[in-house]
């Protein structure tokens, strides 16, 4: 918002971060593969939620991998099945997020986060 920062998104090469080694995250791949990229984290500061900026960081960090060499980039959003998420625990994304941006769902997990998966 001019030259205020209103969110940011963690994205980063899968095997330099611990998802590589999380035994709750099925992978359906190589772990050390370094054309995995992940979206683990996305932020929007509040007093700028609900004006789409999550979608536009999410797809900003999938650019961005993408120009870095990625050939798959993952996230690891929670399956809120549209309910209320608290903010707090709402920084992975959520399902329908992903899901906009064109991301599939690959496996199921038994990792939870605010009692969803």
């Amino acid at each position: 918002d001019g030259d205020e920062v209103v969110g940011w998104a963690a994205v980063h090469p899968r095997p330099d971060t611990t998802f590589a080694r999380n035994r709750k995250i099925p992978h359906l791949d190589d772990p050390g593969d370094r054309s995995v990229w992940s979206v683990w984290c996305i932020r929007v500061r509040p007093g700028h939620r609900g004006e789409g900026i999550s979608h536009a960081l999410l797809a900003g960090a999938v650019d961005f991998a993408r120009e870095h060499g990625a050939r798959t980039v993952e996230g690891y959003p929670v399956d809120n099945r549209g309910e209320r998420v608290d903010l707090t625990m709402a920084y992975a994304g959520t399902r329908a997020l992903f899901e906009h941006a064109g991301f599939e769902h690959a496996a199921d997990t038994t990792s939870v986060l605010n009692g969803f998966p």
